[in-house]
């Protein structure tokens, strides 16, 4: 798995240190980055070709160390929330998770569109301490979406997506 991080991440992971892949962009490639909601690390993940997104609030550091097995066991968690297979996005390898920088603008809008979403929802909601994060991420796979000229929900994305497998 290909993740794309961006700035602020790759500072959070150790910056200079990382040794960075430099892959040519697909639609499988997973996007992150990181927020700061109410003084609390938060992190977005987000699949490119789908839009199908991961948010977790109250990271450390620590909890990224290996970085492949938070995000692969943070992914394949929602998947089964959604009744998805694990394997519904890519291969998911907690040893092939490979670093790069950020290469689509466009997955970079969506995700601050998404951001701005969850700071408004967590505020509704009266903020982190009072917020349903499992209602949150599933709302989050529901929100109408401009993709490639047309309106989907990342969820719907995702199930075309394994029709077309098979």
């Amino acid at each position: 798995m290909v993740l794309r991080c961006t700035e602020k991440i790759l500072d959070l992971l150790g910056g200079r240190k990382l040794t960075l892949s430099k892959p040519a962009p697909t639609d499988d490639d997973g996007y992150l980055n990181l927020l700061w909601i109410e003084r609390q690390k938060c992190l977005l993940l987000t699949h490119s070709g789908t839009l199908f997104s991961v948010f977790r609030a109250g990271v450390r550091v620590g909890d990224l160390r290996p970085l492949g097995d938070y995000l692969v066991e943070a992914i394949e968690t929602e998947l089964r929330a959604e009744g998805l297979h694990t394997g519904a996005l890519s291969e998911l390898d907690p040893s092939d998770v490979r670093i790069a920088k950020t290469a689509s603008r466009r997955t970079l809008g969506y995700m601050n569109e998404m951001a701005f979403e969850l700071e408004w929802g967590i505020a509704h909601d009266g903020g982190l301490h009072r917020t349903d994060i499992n209602e949150l991420n599933h709302a989050l796979r529901r929100m109408l979406r401009n993709y490639d000229g047309e309106y989907a929900l990342p969820i719907e994305l995702v199930n075309q997506r394994l029709q077309a497998r098979h």
